[in-house]
């Protein structure tokens, strides 16, 4: 662990640096590539002096928002609520139709909202890193 001006930087080495050598960054071309270079690129400006600059999670806050609804639905699914009544939670009962429920958009907006926080929860929490991803 390298820590500079109150921040912990994690980074894992072969081997321990003679000291004044030259270091490089070894980054695989995979799907979390633009997350790793901007980790990298971020610890170079530390490790230079520099502010680190903008974290790659900084989301919109409609993303944010989206990613709450998530949260909650999913936290309704465990609790072994009902589909409506995650719906009634999350846009309140007066939006949630009598019934023409089953063919709603809400139910089917819901629906969605579960199935992403299920997809999170079994490891998809990774893309919340990578930019430029939709929260289906």
């Amino acid at each position: 662990m390298l820590r500079f001006d109150g921040a912990t930087h994690r980074v894992w080495m072969k081997e321990l640096p003679a000291a004044g050598a030259s270091q490089a960054i070894e980054l695989p071309l995979d799907p979390s590539f633009e997350v790793r270079a901007q980790a990298a690129h971020s610890l170079w400006r530390t490790l230079s002096g520099r502010s680190p600059g903008t974290p790659p999670s900084d989301h919109t806050p409609q993303r944010r928002q989206r990613l709450a609804l998530v949260l909650r639905a999913l936290d309704g699914r465990n609790e072994g609520e009902t589909y409506r009544a995650i719906a009634e939670g999350l846009f309140g009962k007066k939006r949630i139709p009598e019934r023409a429920w089953k063919t709603h958009d809400l139910r089917n907006r819901t629906i969605r909202l579960v199935q992403r926080g299920l997809a999170l929860m079994r490891g998809g929490y990774r893309e919340l890193l990578r930019p430029g991803r939709k929260d289906r």
